[in-house]
């Protein structure tokens, strides 16, 4: 599997995960019981579907080896989407991010992110 993996935080949701030392999850987390990452690959499409538009957001990069067993890779969605990806069951600590950058939203609408995710 991937040794980096992603998810995308409200700005106000990361500063509440600095000030507890973990970050807990968004509402959609806490409904399913899981945090969702992505794959480097797999979240340019992830951001089109579940944060289009959204601005004051966090990329948040993550060593995978670091959470442990509390990481699986499962399907999404059902299935309905290909591949596997990453759910952390359990709070993100903090000392497993390796950064968390802003994701500003370009003139067409659309997540800039860092150039090295394709």
């Amino acid at each position: 599997m991937e040794r980096l993996i992603y998810t995308l935080v409200r700005a106000a949701d990361w500063r509440r995960a600095e000030a507890l030392g973990e970050y807990r999850g968004s509402a959609d987390d806490l409904r399913d019981g899981f945090l969702h990452f992505s794959t480097a690959a797999q979240l340019r499409a992830t951001a089109a579907k579940h944060r289009a538009g959204e601005a004051d957001l966090r990329l948040v990069e993550v060593e995978a080896a670091a959470l442990g067993a509390a990481l699986r890779w499962e399907p999404a969605s059902g299935g309905r989407r290909p591949g596997l990806f990453p759910h952390l069951y359990g709070p993100l600590p903090l000392a497993a991010v390796l950064r968390a950058v802003a994701v500003p939203l370009g003139a067409d609408g659309r997540h800039v992110f860092p150039p090295e995710i394709p």
